[in-house]
């Protein structure tokens, strides 16, 4: 590994095969005074391949993870890896537990001991959706397995008192250049595109995020040492239906395609929360955090599907 260069943030980032992962990934390298270690379980997915070093590692295996740590000596490491699948968490609560919730305790009690920076993405599912918009300070109620994961998670990091950033995010979504990585705006155009008929749910309201905003705030936080709970999103709330109709605009897309449905009809009535949204203030404060609007985020995904 590179020696620490003096005022050089080192980065250890987990889960840089995941979408917001090879996203961070692709912002971090373009910045000189950064060091970059990236891993994930699998081999790297990112095509992006120059600029960081990557290690194939689970972080379940906290014994390699620990030494992995020992040896890149990071100054921050941002965590992305996560088990996200509403319903595998539900299918196998252990698995779930033991990525999402002990391995996010053993990180922060690495960066207790060693003064490592902490970056930890969380969920808007940590609230059951009935009071949305939230604030940071608002009581947490999670209505399936996931959200309960990623709440105790959180207070596993606080209860450690090493000095960490929880960025909550909603529905990320965006354009990364492998192009395995999907999410709604891209599955909802992909769809119309192949004049396919789609079923969107029309009762779950959300404020989706642009994958570079949340890249953005990561980033930020980084910068700035930041210490609390930060609740990062779009700030325009939509209904999953009305994202869909706004890509079909977007794109000057067949409406006739999309077929709206409850989330009754669909499982999701009680393992998803109803209504959530974030009350944006303490991060744009705090952090320096701007939104980009859905509008203007279609426009750059369209600039950047020509890209990829």
């Amino acid at each position: 590994m590179d020696e620490l260069i003096n005022g050089e943030k080192r980065i250890l980032l987990t889960g840089s095969n995941g979408f917001l992962g090879q996203k961070l990934t692709d912002f971090i390298v373009q910045k000189t005074d950064y060091s970059l270690l990236c891993t994930s379980k699998s081999a790297n997915r990112n095509p992006n391949i120059k600029g960081y070093n990557y290690v194939q590692l689970s972080l379940i295996n906290q014994k390699e993870l620990a030494t992995l740590i020992d040896t890149y000596s990071p100054t921050h490491i941002v965590h992305t890896a996560a088990t996200t699948s509403v319903e595998a968490c539900e299918n196998n609560w252990e698995e779930c537990k033991q990525l999402n919730t002990d391995t996010v305790q053993f990180l922060a009690e690495i960066c207790e001991k060693k003064n490592i920076h902490l970056t930890f993405l969380s969920t808007d599912f940590v609230f059951d959706g009935k009071e949305g918009t939230y604030l940071e300070t608002a009581p947490t109620n999670p209505c399936n397995a996931y959200g309960k994961s990623k709440v105790a998670a959180e207070q596993k990091i606080i209860q450690s008192g090493c000095k960490a950033a929880i960025l909550r995010t909603i529905l990320v979504y965006g354009v990364i250049a492998d192009k395995n990585r999907s999410n709604l705006i891209l599955w909802a155009k992909n769809k119309l595109q192949d004049n396919e008929v789609i079923r969107v749910v029309q009762d779950q309201w959300r404020m989706p995020t642009w994958v570079d905003d949340l890249a953005n705030a990561c980033l930020l936080a980084v910068q700035k040492n930041a210490v609390g709970i930060y609740h990062i999103s779009g700030d325009e709330m939509y209904s999953i239906l009305d994202i869909v109709y706004k890509v079909a605009d977007h794109w000057s897309l067949n409406i006739d395609l999309i077929t709206p449905v409850t989330a009754e009809e669909i499982g999701q009535a009680d393992n998803r929360p109803k209504k959530t949204g974030f009350v944006l203030d303490k991060a744009k404060k705090e952090l320096g955090f701007t939104p980009t609007s859905l509008a203007n985020s279609l426009a750059e995904i369209d600039k950047q599907l020509k890209l990829v």
